[in-house]
């Protein structure tokens, strides 16, 4: 395990833990049993999050599966998501999302527990639309713009529950070693404090909430002067990368330091909320207030 205090640790496992709620699917990696070279087999799965522990669905079609019951070791990795064109645009500079990558077995769920783990979907899906019907139109209107195919958990695990073509065999993951992958390096978290962390409070909205913003063009204006405005730099666009309780990050396209190469690049940039929201709600009412500061601000200037 990493050295380090325990408040970088506790940083760390929420980082963790805020990646895994962001998103709902995942890499699995498990070996070909017919290859002595240990030959990985790896593609996408869906996985919903049960007690601290990802239940995977593969299905049936899947080689996985074969894999599996000759050797239940495997590897499970999950990606910050960046939904839209933000995936292309970080490829484009180079950057990788951050990730939690698990290794541990992969076992099956019993064949009488299967109908509780399908259960439990059903009521994380109608948890997560009540909890968007509770949220004022203003922020739902950014909610349900996102698209449904990319940036919806709600729709995605649905498809689980009512897809009559696909059939799937669920797995309980069961972690025996965590690693939190950044562009600082990787780090080892341990298994105990990423239990009892908890995930930032937007997490849980941040995919549908930074394409919900992305798509709506005054929005999108808005991150604009705010590259003007509070950092005196003149973005030619910009798009929302990441949220959370403390404030986010925007991607935009700025005049580009080197001499050589093309005039405007992509950069990152911080904000920091002066103070933390708690929810969605008081995430969205901060970004109001900054929108309004920064057009106040060039209507006096301009006197319009």
């Amino acid at each position: 395990m990493m050295k380090g205090s325990k408040a970088n640790l506790s940083a760390l496992a929420e980082k963790c833990k805020t990646v895994i709620v962001s998103n709902w699917q995942g890499y699995l990696n498990t070996v070909k049993p017919e290859d002595k070279a240990s030959i990985i087999h790896t593609s996408k799965i869906k996985y919903v999050m049960r007690r601290g522990k990802p239940y995977l669905w593969v299905p049936e079609s899947e080689p996985h599966n074969v894999n599996i019951m000759f050797d239940e070791r495997g590897s499970f990795s999950i990606a910050h998501p960046y939904p839209g064109p933000l995936a292309a645009l970080f490829k484009s500079i180079g950057k990788l999302p951050e990730r939690v990558a698990f290794t541990g077995e992969i076992v099956p769920v019993k064949e009488k527990r299967v109908d509780a783990v399908k259960k439990y979907v059903e009521e994380a899906i109608q948890s997560e639309m009540k909890a968007i019907s509770d949220t004022p139109n203003s922020v739902r209107s950014i909610l349900n713009s996102s698209d449904q195919m990319y940036a919806s958990r709600c729709d995605s695990l649905r498809a689980l529950i009512d897809d009559a073509k696909e059939k799937y065999v669920i797995y309980k993951f069961v972690p025996s070693s965590c690693m939190f992958i950044d562009p600082n390096g990787t780090k080892e978290i341990d298994l105990k404090v990423l239990e009892l962390s908890k995930p930032d409070p937007l997490g849980n909205w941040s995919t549908k909430l930074v394409d919900g913003i992305n798509k709506n063009e005054s929005r999108r204006r808005a991150l604009i002067l705010f590259c003007l405005y509070f950092l005196d730099i003149n973005a030619r666009d910009a798009y929302m990368v990441s949220v959370d309780r403390k404030g986010f990050h925007l991607l935009g396209k700025v005049p580009s330091e080197q001499e050589a190469g093309d005039e405007y690049q992509w950069r990152e940039f911080r904000f920091e909320f002066e103070e933390e929201v708690k929810d969605v709600e008081a995430f969205c009412h901060q970004l109001v207030e900054m929108e309004q500061e920064v057009v106040s601000k060039f209507t006096d200037h301009t006197g319009l």
